[in-house]
């Protein structure tokens, strides 16, 4: 925080010389210079994606308009799983939005995802609000996986681009953004409450049009830029970003423990969704801090971080790969080369990689999904149950950016590959797995912590590890068949297995007490017996994929045992050569 100050009151002097200077008419001209400077600097990109990914979790606040949903339109508990399954599918099924992006600029992708968002989540606000006639259930279901899949379009036209503009640090990217989607949706909760109280039909549209709105606002920010040698300054930079971000997080969970507690009015909440959001702003202080920096050391340089079209040209002597077809796709180039989308896809590498985040994700995915189910069954209060979901939300956070940050570091100072670190995440998360299935007394506290870290840690490392291993030409498109592991695992582990053994587990229980079913009725079930083999089953799918990846740390170790950022310096020096010096 006292850097952020010192920021402020950098900024403020300047403002101050500009304007004394303004009857010359130089120091407005100097201003306004700067102004153009920091608008289109590749810092004001991560500012302008962060504020992106903050906005972008709707996917994660379906707990708080599903009841609605269901009321409003009288569906009953299995269509309403229906309509969560195309909102996760919609949430993690991507691939349209990384191969768009593939042949035109980020501000494509993001403006196709805020008409989606809005269209999608506008109308199922008109569904439910009864100002048209009441869909069929599929309508519904398309509607709501049209905005869920508006999130895929966020992340590839920022997150993605960031990535390709801070290579050599891809990990810290990763981390810190993914944290910002990890909190986004207790962002918006505490956005929500200020501006509707708790009307949940004005949820709907608040998520219909403010990331929309968020998207079409910083488009003009979102580019990719040259690829430059990271220096020590890009690092402090990266980690005053991840201050800000924990010192938001912390202030979350403060005030969503005390929101649980007691009874918060209107102008209370107002308080608290003003500090979230000077909180989420505070990264503008750093990046004007990092800008007056740089004008004061080479104030005639109007932008030391040039973008880098797509046309750009190539550095002299840079070899002209050829244009892999399906006579190359089982010849994949070196691990760290740009592979092809059939080269990667078609890798034992990428198998493996898919194949161990199905087991895992799916596996953590679906504790949360059920959640709120398991503390019922074993008898936890209302309170703890929205304290679970608050301590999944918040570990959520710290995961990613633990992961990025770490994993980043482990990699530079000891050589230590990505994939050893997921194996490590997916041992872990077969403990909070074991502590549901044996329902230990308060033992869904720490489960609950065990799986928020687990579940928010494996989507960095997941990520990365695409970049590191198949190279970044074609990541817009591998990084959204990477997440497509999500739902795949969710549905076999979460809608096969938690889900019918649940149903069978309450039919026993039914039939003990004499009790025949009803048309429509809920199954209940009561007992640590509800979800202990499910979850012994999920555990072991853990542990599977722990082994899985474990080959993947064998594949890979020589690689990442070398300098796996070598090229892209060498890269960017060749392309400085070959432009010449600027300024």
């Amino acid at each position: 925080m006292p850097a952020l100050i010192k920021a402020y009151q950098e900024t403020m002097d300047m403002a101050n010389v500009s304007g004394r200077c303004g009857r010359g008419g130089g120091g407005w001209r100097e201003m306004r210079s700067f102004i153009s400077r920091l608008l289109t600097c590749r810092w004001f990109m991560v500012f302008a994606s962060i504020l992106i990914m903050s906005v972008n979790g709707a996917t994660y606040m379906f707990g708080l308009y599903s009841g609605h949903i269901k009321s409003s339109l009288g569906y009953d508990q299995t269509t309403l799983n229906l309509v969560s399954f195309f909102k996760d599918l919609g949430g993690n099924l991507g691939l349209i939005s990384g191969l768009i992006n593939e042949i035109t600029p980020p501000w494509v992708v993001l403006l196709i995802g805020a008409a989606m968002n809005f269209s999608g989540y506008f109308l199922i606000w008109l569904a439910v609000s009864g100002r048209v006639a009441k869909p069929h259930v599929w309508q519904i279901c398309l509607y709501i996986w049209v905005g869920a899949d508006s999130q895929a379009f966020a992340n590839t036209g920022s997150l993605i681009t960031c990535v390709k503009s801070f290579p050599a640090s891809r990990g810290i990217v990763l981390g810190l953004l993914k944290g910002f989607v990890g909190l986004s949706g207790a962002i918006m909760t505490q956005i929500y409450h200020a501006l509707h109280g708790n009307n949940s039909e004005s949820l709907i549209l608040l998520i219909g049009w403010l990331p929309a709105a968020v998207s079409v606002l910083c488009l003009p920010a979102i580019r990719v830029f040259e690829a430059n040698r990271r220096g020590v300054n890009e690092l402090k930079i990266f980690y005053n970003l991840l201050y800000i971000s924990l010192c938001l997080a912390g202030f979350l969970m403060a005030v969503i423990i005390v929101q649980n507690r007691l009874s918060f009015s209107r102008v209370e909440y107002i308080g608290s969704a003003s500090i979230v959001l000077l909180l989420l702003f505070s990264p503008l202080f750093v990046i004007v801090k990092e800008e007056i920096n740089t004008w004061k050391n080479d104030p005639a340089k109007l932008n030391i971080f040039s973008e880098n079209p797509p046309t750009a040209r190539p550095p002299p002597g840079s070899p002209q790969r050829p244009a892999y077809c399906i006579n190359g796709v089982f010849k994949p180039p070196e691990r760290g080369e740009d592979y092809t989308i059939l080269q990667a896809l078609f890798s034992v590498d990428m198998v493996i990689l898919f194949v161990a985040t199905s087991c895992g994700i799916g596996g953590t995915l679906t504790a949360i999904d059920n959640l709120g189910q398991i503390g019922k069954s074993l008898g936890y209060p209302e309170t703890a149950i929205s304290t679970f979901i608050s301590l999944i939300s918040i570990w959520n956070y710290l995961g990613r950016v633990a992961a990025g940050f770490a994993s980043e570091i482990f990699l530079e100072k000891y050589r230590l590959p990505r994939p050893l670190l997921l194996t490590a995440v997916l041992l872990l998360s077969c403990s909070g797995h074991l502590l549901i299935a044996f329902a230990i007394p308060n033992s869904l506290y720490f489960a609950s912590v065990i799986i928020g870290f687990c579940f928010g840690a494996q989507w960095p490392l997941l990520f990365a590890i695409i970049s590191d291993i198949f190279g970044l030409k074609y990541y817009s498109t591998l990084y959204q068949f990477g997440a497509v592991a999500s739902p795949v695992g969710a549905y076999l582990l979460n809608v096969k297995v938690a889900g019918q053994l649940y149903d069978r587990q309450a039919l026993k229980q039914m039939e003990a007490t004499g009790k025949e079913r009803r048309a429509g009725e809920d199954l209940v079930c009561a007992g640590g017996e509800c979800y202990k083999l499910a979850f012994v089953i999920v555990t072991a799918a853990a542990l599977f994929g722990c082994v899985v990846s474990a080959l993947l740390v064998l594949r890979t170790r020589e690689f990442y045992k070398g300098d796996i950022y070598k090229k892209y310096r060498e890269q960017s020096q060749a392309q400085s050569q070959f432009d010449g010096p600027t300024g």
